[in-house]
């Protein structure tokens, strides 16, 4: 199995390891499982919002490009299609994002442009949990890779460091199942930060900066990714003098904004590079949002290895399989 397979795995796999920790401290988890290095994937390995939004995203994204070169229209239609469907399924009752559910509500009206669907207050990890599959799409070049990244970010979270952290995220993936080294992953992303920190892509994002405050919209997304290279220094001190022993939200942030869920996701795939299963167990046992956390930690560390690198048995079990297996195969 590729690396499209085992980000696509992982994360769901970290999903659903994190949604038994999430909204516990680390002395809650403590009190079942006393090692954070045997913290198990349940025996009905059920995932969260993360990985049916990442779903989404992905049958979304098999759609346009199945209609063509992707472009911003060709993406938001069957994007926005897949969100709504996922807003309106019996299924998302996995404590949802409130965000993404008052956004979904806005986009199922044919009223709203998507711009308008969008809350640019927003910058919370939903934007970035989800958006791995943009960056496991092979053949797409650097500004096709950031618009769509950014764009499936707007359709729901339009704040600027939503946005910036989810290009980020994306790039993280692509880097990683292109072979970049881990230890050097860190600057790739702060280099893209600081090419990137005025640039606002009118042919991707369209008029979504008339709906933000505070100047123009170079000024805007500047603080945008200013947030990102705040927490890519947080993340440079931590590994500087590395604690796998500690909890990672104290380092880099608990991760319920997006900027911190990139940073402490990516804080627990350094530490552990060649161990996956024990990275995701370690943003699993967490204070902050253990199944995001967990969910892009193992995006990455799949990106990085591939997919046999999962336990058979966990993959085995994972909700979902067939069809993260089936979007996988397709990206490989």
């Amino acid at each position: 199995m590729g690396k499209a397979t085992g980000a696509l795995l992982g994360l769901a796999i970290g999903d659903a390891i994190g949604r038994v920790t999430e909204f516990r401290t680390v002395e809650m988890i403590a009190n079942d499982w006393p090692d954070w290095r045997r913290l198990p994937l349940p025996a009905r390995a059920l995932v969260t919002d993360d990985t049916q939004m990442t779903l989404a995203l992905g049958r979304g994204l098999r759609t346009a490009l199945a209609r063509g070169p992707l472009t911003p229209v060709r993406l938001a239609r069957p994007v926005r299609e897949e969100f709504v469907d996922w807003w309106r399924s019996p299924e998302n009752n996995r404590a949802p994002g409130m965000t993404c559910l008052r956004s979904c509500e806005r986009l199922s009206r044919e009223e709203y442009r998507w711009q308008q669907a969008s809350d640019v207050g927003s910058k919370g990890c939903g934007a970035n949990m989800r958006v791995a599959p943009v960056g496991l799409v092979p053949g797409l070049d650097a500004r096709t890779l950031s618009g769509a990244a950014q764009l499936q970010s707007a359709l729901t979270h339009g704040h600027p460091t939503a946005l910036a952290a989810s290009d980020l995220t994306a790039l993280a993936v692509r880097r990683l199942a292109e072979g970049v080294r881990p230890a050097d992953l860190p600057a790739v992303l702060r280099a893209h930060a600081l090419a990137s920190r005025e640039r606002y892509d009118g042919f991707w994002l369209g008029d979504l900066a008339e709906h933000w405050h505070g100047g123009s919209p170079q000024d805007v997304i500047a603080r945008g990714w200013d947030d990102c290279l705040r927490v890519l220094d947080r993340l440079d001190a931590a590994l500087a003098a590395p604690d796998v022993e500690a909890d990672p939200c104290l380092a880099t942030g608990e991760g319920w904004i997006a900027e911190e869920a990139l940073a402490t996701g990516l804080l627990c795939f350094l530490l552990l590079p060649d161990d996956p299963v024990a990275a995701v167990r370690r943003a699993a046992y967490s204070s902050g949002d253990s199944d995001s956390l967990a969910c892009l930690t193992g995006a990455f560390a799949g990106a990085h290895q591939g997919g046999s690198v999962w336990p058979a048995d966990w993959v085995g079990r994972i909700e979902h399989r067939d069809e993260l297996l089936a979007l996988g195969a397709l990206w490989d």
